[in-house]
């Protein structure tokens, strides 16, 4: 498996490792399955997850490689999640909504509390991460994203938005150049999929509101 560490090409004077190239191309893939609400999206993840765990590991990126960790196992529950959800549903179809405020908030202090505790853990053991600060907001970010979107949650969109923006700038950082190029496609990926997820919500919620006007 040492190969998947070694370079593949030169890119914009950018040295491009198999690990990092193959592992987020899955990524991708993952993303738009997301996007067209596919089951398919979290077994997806959890091989990106494996391959980018490789190569985090080995750069000493201890907070993206727990990421990875994380997104593995994550992904094994929106893949029960999203299995029970179309089962539920009568046309098999996974059903999104707007989280409530509460959720938000949750979400959101969630998000607050984990940073500061993964961060502060990562600059007490300076060995753990190279940028710590940074590695927490990304590792604590998707577990947030990827909860979310486990739950159905059209926020989860807003989540990954808020990753990449602190994602792009640390991969480039750290010499995961083809990581940084996707993650601008994520970008794009990210606000099609919320329009697409946005519309369906609202489409989902049409038959409640009928219900509670009868």
């Amino acid at each position: 498996m040492s190969w998947l560490n070694s370079e593949a090409f030169t890119a914009f004077d950018q040295h491009i490792k198999w690990s990092d190239m193959i592992g987020n191309i899955v990524g991708l893939v993952a993303l738009a399955l997301g996007w067209r609400r596919s089951i398919w999206t979290w077994p997806a993840q959890f091989v990106s997850g494996v391959i980018l765990f490789v190569a985090f590991a080995s750069s000493h990126l201890t907070g993206s490689a727990g990421k990875q960790i994380v997104v593995m196992a994550v992904a094994a529950w929106g893949y029960w999640q999203w299995t029970r959800g179309r089962r539920q549903a009568q046309d098999g179809s996974i059903a999104v909504r707007f989280a409530t405020w509460r959720e938000r908030g949750c979400l959101l202090g969630g998000a607050v509390v984990g940073t500061l505790a993964v961060g502060g853990l990562f600059t007490l053991y300076p060995s753990l991460s190279w940028d710590p600060w940074p590695d927490a907001y990304i590792f604590v970010g998707t577990l947030v994203a990827m909860f979310a979107q486990a739950r159905g949650m059209v926020e989860f969109w807003f989540a990954w938005l808020l990753v990449d923006l602190v994602g792009v700038p640390l991969n480039f950082a750290n010499g995961f150049a083809f990581s940084g190029f996707v993650y601008v496609v994520y970008g794009a990926l990210v606000l099609w999929g919320l329009r697409d997820w946005w519309l369906r919500s609202r489409t989902s919620a049409e038959p409640t509101l009928e219900g509670a006007a009868a």
